[in-house]
């Protein structure tokens, strides 16, 4: 049998079907009652009291956590002027703590980090001073706000960095001792030499240092989330019996010490940490079984973790943050939408409660604080926390891309301003995984700052505007044409605004999607008086009643229609969305087979297993089942719709729909890829595995029971009007953006939005 915590075991089995839970503390009735953007703690006087950390003191409890800094550099890592505004936009906004994203100090040692031709994508603090004056700037800058900094250093990224170096260096991938590739398992990493160890050891002290001299405020190690910190101080990765690091605490305390000696014992240091890997608590005995996991068995345990914190605060660390997981559960340490509020408070109160029982104090003298994280995006949830004496801080990451502005609106009672995350991380994470930069679906200012003022500069003319659609890119465009100066009238047929955010919101782990609609509305109704802006619900706009208004500028965002496929019985089948707007349609079904596994579809699979008690099953005629959407949610969902035993069927196509169920061909082959495989990514389309088995096909029809039949076979741009209003010369200027031009995500339909409604 696998070891378990039990502690671990019952926090990640809740992490399916929270939302069923209830919460009696305080005036809370649930869990999902603590995620909304209420002000019932309003004024928050805990989340804006100051701390001290070392001898630096920060003005309130909100620390922006880190979040990766890719390409937001030259070529040479000096830090440019897209990642200095970015910054800065975040101390603007009251953050009393800025953390940068991880800056490796192994190039040349850990092969993974540098490019060919000496690039890379990592801002950098290392090598030469020429990268020196852009950290001197951005200190100066977040100074300016009255905010403090920290930059985030990592000895590497070991078995979770980029493979390709075999390919384009000739070169393995490392780690502490030999371990699988995350991405790419069937590459070895190779341990890294203990004198290559001993020089990024140097290189943190080093690095440390010259953060100091640049005005940065303090130094973050990056010891969580299996990179390499971790996979040295970690016995799933690190099986060494030789030498100094086979001391599973010695790599990360020698690191701590060759910063604090190059800092001195003022310099604030901080170290990121997770309690558990919780790997044996996610996957039970497949962990005895499986390839890329069974390696990872014997993981640091609580107990270890509490022992090696309270060593490294002997060896001079200041403050943790401290959550759970790690690549291999990546939703974990990167908690999606369908997570619930707070997950992680438990472990942050766990820490502080050992800390105050052993009397840990820092080399100060004085409590060492600890940093809660895990979508604490709501002002009550974080003041109730540090109320509660869960935390001494509240991190906050993907909320500050969202609105930097956060804290400014919450300490003035402005909560339902507060622009929310919608845990999608497409513009966070899959962006750069994909080759981009960091960025937010629903601020599309995040990381364009130094390209977009913080209000939009009025138009040098006022022009008559019709926005036909209120979803997410109509009311975007609505809003800030009207902003500035343009007389605008947004056009829907629906009684409410929304669009696709309406069904999208109904499964309870969607909260934070209604969340944002509701943010969209009161938008709306604060720039209907502020502004010349006039919203038509219920109305169904034509182009003779466009033309009659004579505007000079038409903005099509009629959304998307769902694809409906022509086959044999398909008329008997019930669209996703539909049943999203209408449950009624679910009638006495319980058998339920979903066609389509894209997002859609697995959430509604989720939807119907976990809140309508039905046997669901879902088919998908590609090889993966929610291509391109963030790893962390689509394992999310897909390994709790395993443990509630719903079925997943991929490389399988739907051939008949009939009144037992639906007539499929399977292929059955070997060489199909395991549906409900977690442990690794969907590698990005340009990047080819040549490593990787050749799918063969082996087709077999079945046929599946089914009740029902949802379709989530995905949506098609409804652009027939935007093609009509073309053809005709309704205006002088028509556009079609959102899900009408190309029927995809929050994402692009907002940042089009934005785009186009700032150069009108």
């Amino acid at each position: 049998m696998v070891k378990i915590d039990p502690v671990v075991q019952k926090w990640t089995d809740r992490f399916g079907n929270w939302f069923n839970e209830e919460n009696k503390e305080g005036s809370f009735t649930s869990l999902l009652e603590l995620a909304r953007m209420d002000k019932k703690l309003y004024p928050y006087k805990k989340l804006f009291s100051p701390l001290q950390i070392n001898s630096l003191t920060i003005k309130n409890r909100i620390v922006m956590g880190p979040m990766g800094n890719i390409s937001m550099c030259d070529e040479t890592g000096r830090p440019n002027d897209k990642m200095l505004q970015y910054f800065f936009e975040r101390a603007r906004g009251g953050a009393g703590l800025i953390t940068t994203g991880l800056i490796p100090v192994s190039h040349g040692l850990d092969n993974s980090i540098t490019e060919l031709g000496d690039l890379t994508y990592f801002p950098r603090i290392d090598r030469s001073r020429s990268v020196f004056m852009g950290w001197r700037d951005l200190a100066q800058g977040v100074h300016s706000f009255g905010s403090r900094i920290f930059i985030q250093l990592t000895p590497g990224l070991g078995r979770v960095g980029n493979p390709q170096c075999l390919l384009t260096k000739m070169k393995l991938p490392n780690s502490a001792s030999w371990n699988p590739s995350f991405y790419i398992p069937q590459i070895p990493c190779a341990p890294l030499s203990a004198g290559r160890l001993k020089k990024i050891v140097r290189n943190m002290g080093q690095a440390a240092a010259d953060a100091k001299s640049m005005g940065l405020d303090g130094a973050y190690l990056h010891g969580h989330e299996g990179y390499l910190l971790e996979q040295m101080t970690n016995g799933a990765f690190n099986r060494r019996v030789l030498g100094r690091y086979a001391d599973k605490e010695a790599f990360g305390i020698d690191c701590v010490k060759s910063m604090r000696e190059r800092t001195g014992k003022n310099f604030p240091i901080m170290y990121r940490i997770d309690l558990s890997l919780c790997l044996n608590e996610t996957y039970g005995e497949e962990m005895k079984s499986t390839g890329s996991l069974k390696k990872f068995i014997n993981g640091r345990k609580i107990e270890e973790t509490l022992v090696f914190m309270k060593h490294l605060v002997a060896a001079g660390v200041d403050i943790f943050d401290v959550d759970l997981g790690c690549y291999d559960n990546w939703w974990l340490p990167h908690p999606p939408a369908s997570m619930p509020p707070g997950c992680f408070l438990e472990v942050s109160a766990m820490v502080k409660e050992y800390f105050e029982k052993n009397n840990i104090k820092s080399n100060k003298g004085i409590p060492v604080p600890v940093v809660a994280v895990g979508k604490l995006g709501y002002p009550d949830l974080a003041e109730k926390a540090l109320k509660d004496g869960k935390a001494d801080m509240i991190m906050l990451a993907r909320p500050l891309l969202a609105d930097p502005e956060w804290p400014n609106k919450a300490y003035a009672g402005k909560v339902n301003e507060i622009r929310p995350c919608i845990g999608c991380q497409e513009g966070c994470i899959n962006e750069f995984v994909e080759g981009g930069h960091p960025q937010c679906a629903v601020n599309p200012r995040s990381s364009f700052e130094h390209i977009y003022p913080p209000s939009p500069v009025p138009a040098m003319a006022a022009k008559k505007i019709a926005v036909v659609g209120a979803g997410p890119a109509g009311i975007i465009s609505a809003v800030i044409s009207a902003r500035r100066g343009h007389e605008v009238t947004l056009y829907e047929r629906a009684p409410k605004i929304g669009g696709r955010l309406i069904p999208g919101g109904t499964a309870k782990i969607k909260y934070e999607i209604e969340n944002y609609r509701i943010y969209l509305e009161g938008l709306l109704d604060r720039a209907k008086k502020e502004t010349k802006l006039t919203v038509n619900l219920n109305t169904a706009a034509d182009i003779a009643s466009l033309k009659n208004q004579k505007p000079d500028v038409i903005i099509f965002a009629q959304g998307a229609k769902d694809i409906k496929l022509n086959l044999p019985g398909a008329e008997n089948a019930v669209q996703a969305v539909d049943l999203f707007l209408n449950p009624s349609l679910l009638g006495n079904a319980k058998k339920i087979v979903v066609v389509g596994g894209g997002v859609v579809g697995c959430e509604a699979a989720y939807w119907l297993k976990y809140e309508k008690g039905c046997d669901a099953t879902v088919i998908e005629m590609e090889e993966y089942v929610m291509h391109h959407a963030c790893t962390a949610n689509r394992t999310h969902l897909i390994h709790y719709l395993k443990k509630a035993g719903a079925k997943i069927l991929n490389c399988t196509r739907l051939t008949k729909i009939t009144k037992e169920g639906v007539e499929v061909i399977r292929n059955v082959s070997k060489t199909v890829p395991n549906p409900f495989i977690t442990w690794h990514p969907i590698l990005p389309e340009n990047i080819k595995n040549p490593l990787a088995p050749k799918l063969k096909v082996v087709e077999k029809t079945e046929t599946i029971p089914a009740d029902l039949v949802v379709m989530a076979a995905g949506g098609s741009p409804d652009n027939s009007l935007y093609l009509q209003a073309m053809a005709d010369n309704a205006a002088l200027e028509i556009y079609n953006i959102g899900d009408s031009f190309s029927a995809a995500k929050v994402l692009e339909a907002v940042r089009s939005a934005y785009r186009l409604a700032t150069r009108l």
